[in-house]
């Protein structure tokens, strides 16, 4: 199985910028290279921050991008989002009690998505008609589950990240805690950072984003640090055993070089030019 994730997309307004980087052609140009580098996925799912402010002209803007994408798209909301804007134009994307939420069957296990939005604030949330809902859907499912959200579900050491992550973690974590043995991995956005870990076994990742890069500075206790890495988006290959999750650097620019050979025989000193 084969799965394309992105994030933090942050749509806005066209011809304005972000970090020096205009994201609506940073995320075509992400859309464009997973597409024709690989055809074979089975889903992509986008981490939430579909738009900067929130505004309706850039999820209309996102399902007219979408609506020529053969390959099956699920979708996350994420803090600089407004859910009910988003729902006026994916009203199909709501679950029973009106969050962003859906369960959809992969090649191998189930993928669920989750709405961790809030109102005024960047942390995320989780409440209980949420957990109920979660807990629910995981006790119908056999397994593997793989679920998809846009908030860290666990600190990453830096204060200024882990004061918007996941606010309701400890009931959160009751939840991977009691189901662990049916979720295979989380992933997730909004750190704009490359990360993996695990929570109650469960191993998380998360890719950088396909706009602006973020920078671990352990050393800032206040603000949010940025740097121009290039931007990102994650293949993730898994089978019936195994996950293993690629931080695709798309917006790299520099040039790529072939050198060496798997095969041992072919490893002369001599001759091996470096």
């Amino acid at each position: 199985m084969k799965l394309i994730q992105l994030t933090d997309i942050h749509l806005t307004t066209p011809g304005q910028t972000i970090a020096d980087r205009d994201p609506n052609e940073n995320f075509k140009k992400a859309l464009n290279h997973a597409l024709s580098s690989h055809p074979d996925a089975d889903r992509i799912v986008i981490t939430g921050d579909l738009s900067d402010w929130g505004e309706k002209s850039d999820y209309e803007r996102l399902k007219a991008i979408l609506s020529n994408v053969r390959i099956p798209v699920s979708l996350c909301i994420g803090n600089h989002d407004e859910r009910d804007v988003f729902l006026t134009v994916f009203p199909e994307q709501a679950d029973e009690n009106g969050f962003v939420q859906a369960v959809f069957e992969l090649p191998i296990g189930t993928g669920i998505t989750l709405d961790t939005w809030g109102p005024d604030s960047h942390a995320g949330f989780y409440c209980e008609k949420r957990l109920e809902w979660l807990c629910d859907q995981l006790d119908k499912t056999v397994g593997p589950a793989f679920l998809f959200m846009h908030h860290n579900p666990v600190p990453i050491g830096i204060d200024p990240m882990d004061k918007i992550m996941l606010r309701d973690t400890d009931a959160f974590a009751g939840v991977i805690a009691k189901h662990k043995h049916k979720i295979r991995h989380i992933f997730h956005g909004h750190c704009h950072l490359p990360l993996c870990g695990s929570l109650h076994g469960v191993p998380f990742s998360a890719p950088r984003g396909t706009n602006h890069a973020g920078w671990a500075d352990f050393g800032n206790e206040r603000n949010l640090s940025g740097s121009d890495l290039p931007e990102a988006y994650a293949v993730i290959l898994t089978d019936e055993h195994s996950v293993m999750v690629h931080m695709i650097e798309y917006g790299y620019a520099g040039k790529v070089r072939h050198e060496g050979s798997p095969d041992y025989a072919d490893w002369d000193r001599l001759t091996m030019v470096r």
